[in-house]
């Protein structure tokens, strides 16, 4: 999907030099949660975290992790949380 199709009403922006881009992590995202949109973008102005650990922003809120799965799953739990104020 492409990034204009839509916009969720969470909204996950990440940088795309940042390790967390090493996954399919649009795939995995929207296709767990379809109410949510990946934005990939060139910088998020978080360079010593970006070069540090993976990371992204979750409706505004950083999230990161020790490795690429330990945020991906950090992520997803911020996802969740950020959708229960909706549900």
């Amino acid at each position: 999907m492409k990034e204009c199709d839509h916009l969720g009403i969470v909204i996950v922006d990440v940088c795309s030099a940042n390790a967390i881009t090493s996954i399919n992590i649009e795939g995995i995202i929207e296709s767990e949660f379809p109410e949510v949109a990946v934005l990939k973008n060139d910088c998020l102005s978080y360079c010593g975290l970006c070069a540090a650990s993976p990371y992204a922003m979750v409706n505004g809120k950083l999230i990161h992790g020790k490795t690429v799965d330990a945020c991906l799953d950090n992520i997803k739990e911020a996802i969740k949380k950020e959708l229960a104020i909706f549900a």
